[in-house]
């Protein structure tokens, strides 16, 4: 069994930042203290997964070694008394120190109370044994692990186990963090941690709509978020968070196709995961969930242009008309629609908008027209317009084409 992970350490960790942890563990030996490194990254050091978010815990006052640290390494450091952490932030990176904490939940889902504590104690607070881990960072001590919960074992055991059996009464949000783990990793849930969730699902009424949100974008920032949205739909979590939620082949299907055309895809995944809902329901859920404005609009935009796709299943649809019809729309919104509609007409029409279409421009700009006597305004804005469509609709082709027809309208006393 792994008792020592100075080699993972140094294997693992840039230089520099190697340098700094153990700058970080020399000032805390000359006040007193003690260092550790904690979390998920010792579980990761285990597995041998790269992971360079470290979650470093000073058993003292993480403040004022986070000053010292600053000072040594020329950089800039934020305090936070209140919460009892710190960011230093250096030519190269920067680094979190928090002190180490015990909490006291008042009531199910409320934020807990903390105060000072030991290591152990701050292990004792985390959500599940693998999680709840420490490595020594002391000068004398360096890559010691602390595994008070057996941590390892479960690690060893593929398994994903929370500490208590009120821990998801305390924290519904752990819920989510369990499959989102457990399907990341290649994990289990262990039986008893299992039947625990599926007792305490309704206790994520007790969660704010902006902690389950988080957890949710946390769920599609994963490589395959499809995997944890089954879990959690089969566990019963989707349908306590929003009942028309669906997390099913429909899904994972379109979620791999998002991956494979190489396109932003945590927006997509939440368009995505919206589409089959109505207007309504999808307004209820970002409220419920508290999106953003912008993040509202993109749904919004997506269901108006999903409810109008109609407009370009004709078999003779021209270029000009298809860019008429998108128009107005984000590209995401664009991008999912094509992934998810079943119609291979449109979403080929949709495609061709995001690679090609969108970015014909004729070659004639706004100067042009007003050198051949056109005057700003709204007539001009007008023939700029037709000239796109008559270049995406090959009716001109070069600069000359574009002039000639220019000409032709004006004679003609025609806007295009």
């Amino acid at each position: 069994m792994i008792t020592n992970l100075a080699r993972e350490l140094e294997r693992s960790l840039p230089p520099q930042l190697l340098d700094v942890v153990r700058l970080a563990g020399e000032i805390c030996r000359k006040r007193g203290e003690h260092l550790y490194l904690v979390g998920g990254v010792v579980r990761d050091l285990i597995l041998a997964r790269p992971n360079l978010d470290l979650d470093l815990v000073v058993e003292g006052d993480a403040g004022e070694v986070a000053k010292s640290l600053a000072q040594r390494v020329g950089g800039k450091v934020v305090t936070h008394p209140r919460f009892g952490t710190a960011k230093v932030r250096y030519a190269d990176g920067s680094a979190d120190l928090a002190a180490a904490r015990a909490e006291i939940y008042s009531r199910p889902g409320a934020l807990p109370t903390v105060r000072r504590g030991t290591i152990e104690e701050d292990l004792l607070r985390r959500d599940f044994t693998t999680n709840a881990m420490a490595v020594n960072l002391d000068v004398d001590g360096f890559g010691v692990v602390l595994d008070p919960c057996g941590g390892r074992k479960d690690i060893e055991q593929r398994c994903i186990r929370i500490l208590h059996d009120r821990s998801f009464i305390d924290d519904a949000t752990r819920m989510l963090r369990a499959v989102r783990y457990e399907q990341r990793l290649g994990f289990h849930l262990a039986s008893e941690t299992e039947g625990l969730l599926r007792r305490d699902v309704a206790m994520l009424d007790t969660i704010s709509g902006d902690r389950i949100r988080h957890e949710l974008e946390l769920i599609l920032k994963e490589d395959e978020p499809e995997k944890a949205l089954k879990r959690a739909s089969d566990l019963g979590l989707l349908s306590q968070i929003y009942p028309p939620l669906k997390a099913d082949d429909w899904i994972a299907e379109r979620f791999r196709r998002t991956r494979a055309m190489a396109i932003s895809p945590f927006t997509t995944y939440l368009l995505l995961l919206v589409y089959r809902l109505s207007a309504a329901q999808a307004g209820e859920f970002m409220k419920r969930l508290k999106f953003t404005r912008t993040t509202v609009q993109g749904v919004e935009d997506t269901l108006r242009l999903r409810d109008n796709l109609c407009a370009l299943s004709q078999p003779q649809t021209s270029r000009s008309r298809i860019c008429e019809v998108l128009e107005g729309y984000a590209l995401a919104s664009i991008a999912a629609c094509a992934i998810a509609t079943d119609d291979a007409t449109i979403s080929e029409r949709l495609q061709l908008y995001l690679d090609k279409l969108r970015h014909v421009k004729p070659s004639l700009n706004g100067r042009a027209l007003q050198e051949m006597g056109l005057q700003p305004g709204e007539r001009l804005g007008e023939i700029l317009r037709a000239l796109r469509w008559a270049k995406l609709d090959q009716k001109v082709r070069t600069r000359s084409d574009e002039e000639t027809l220019v000409r032709t309208w004006l004679s003609e006393g025609q806007g295009g």
